[in-house]
């Protein structure tokens, strides 16, 4: 049994307002703005009934959440997993809200989910569910109001039903309603790297940081979906070397490092990288714990807790997925000296490249993947060295730091625009 599975869940809107609270605290913000920015603004929660390929008629529970608009339209993905819950939804779309901060997107942040187990669900089922979905919380969404976007499980052929059942009910296109569309459909180009590449950008300021060459660095990436195969081969050219990764499946390790590209392979004809000839199948706990320079959470939230906290390895996280590291086990890296790249700020390429797709849809414009890759890398690496200055003027940690940034904005555009009415 892993460690995962023996404690009590972790509830991620607790660690969402805890780690806000830290902030807020620093700030010294005033009660009322504290009590505004600690809740979402709008929570819908939607039953919906899709019909099955047998016949049978099933009901699928649904959410929306806007966490905050101070500063533009919702923006955040949709999941779509069998242990997605409000709280769960309410976190990601408080986070959302710092992450655009943080990179200075003009947007607020928003997030939704389906409870679905989408592998058990045919194409054409899979198709009912989501235009059904997505008209349920039409109520919320539109280009100007709330832009969902893919996030666990969903992909660029999901966002394209999602497109088109809002442009039926218009009774015309209206591409900027979802991002990471198909770039046929007003897709924006770098956007499925754009995760990936962020983290990336904001590794290598790091390391230039705290002085650690990537071409002798061993890396270990736990989650390896899109983010993480594609933080993997990122990394690759980077020069450094990758000695481990999982997927749901598990785990596998080699010391000497891993061929990202044949291992990309490997999962593709097997559907796992477990078993993967030259390597050591391990558990997907046991990858965070491996001897390592770099460690990229690239999986769920919660992975890194007290419990596991120190036989963390690796010099610098850098949390390409939301949430892997509690609070606790922030505590337990900051007092052994550990460098974290934050979720809000090294994740965010995804939102930022999705901001990038709404620019381009609002406009009829089309950018080329060079374009994009430096405006993002320009956007990244000022947003990193910003949470690095306050990090170190404060002499906090950086996630602090990160949420000091993107609290202070969007409590300044909230104080800004005042109590309505």
């Amino acid at each position: 049994m892993t460690t995962e599975n023996v404690a009590a869940p972790i509830n991620p809107w607790a660690v969402a307002q805890q780690q806000f609270d830290l902030a807020a605290e620093k700030l010294h913000l005033d009660e009322g703005m504290r009590r505004v920015l600690r809740e979402p603004r709008r929570e819908l929660t939607v039953h919906f009934p899709v019909k099955m390929d047998d016949g049978s008629v099933k009901v699928f529970t649904g959410y929306r959440v806007q966490h905050n608009l101070g500063r533009g339209p919702a923006k955040g993905g949709i999941r779509y997993h069998q242990d997605v819950s409000l709280d769960e939804v309410k976190a990601l779309a408080m986070w959302m809200t710092w992450k655009c901060a943080v990179v200075g997107i003009p947007y607020g942040g928003g997030k939704g989910g389906v409870i679905v187990d989408p592998k058990k669900l045919s194409m054409k089922e899979l198709e009912a569910l989501t235009r059904r979905f997505f008209t349920e919380i039409e109520v919320l969404v539109g280009p100007e109001k709330d832009i969902p976007a893919p996030d666990v499980n969903t992909n660029g052929q999901i966002m394209a039903w999602m497109m088109d059942t809002y442009s039926m009910h218009m009774g015309y296109t209206v591409p900027g309603v979802v991002t990471g569309k198909p770039i046929s459909l007003g897709g924006s180009e770098g956007r499925n790297e754009a995760t990936a590449r962020g983290t990336v950008y904001c590794i290598v300021e790091a390391a230039r940081h705290l002085g650690i060459e990537l071409d002798k660095a061993k890396v270990a990436i736990q989650g390896f979906g899109n983010a993480g195969s594609i933080a993997a081969t990122l990394i690759t050219a980077e020069k450094a070397t990758v000695v481990a990764v999982s997927d749901s499946t598990g785990g596998i390790h080699n010391p000497n490092g891993l061929d990202v590209a044949r291992v990309i392979q490997w999962k593709q004809e097997h559907g796992t990288v477990q078993g993967f000839p030259g390597s050591k199948d391990i558990t997907n706990a046991q990858v965070l714990e491996v001897e390592c320079d770099i460690l990229i959470p690239a999986a769920l939230e919660n992975q890194i807790t007290e419990k596991n906290a120190g036989k963390v390895k690796a010099k610098l996280i850098a949390e390409a997925a939301n949430g892997p590291t509690t609070p606790e086990a922030d505590e337990i890296f900051w007092k052994a000296g550990k460098f974290m790249i934050p979720d809000i700020l090294c994740n965010a390429g995804g939102v930022t490249v999705s901001y990038f797709e709404w620019v381009q849809d609002l406009n009829r414009d089309h950018w080329s993947e060079q374009v994009v890759n430096e405006k993002l890398k320009g956007i990244m690496v000022k947003a990193f060295q910003e949470t690095l200055a306050i990090s170190r003027r404060e002499k906090i940690y950086m996630r602090t730091a990160a949420y000091l940034l993107a609290v202070q904005r969007v409590a300044e555009a909230t104080q800004l625009r005042g109590l309505y009415p």
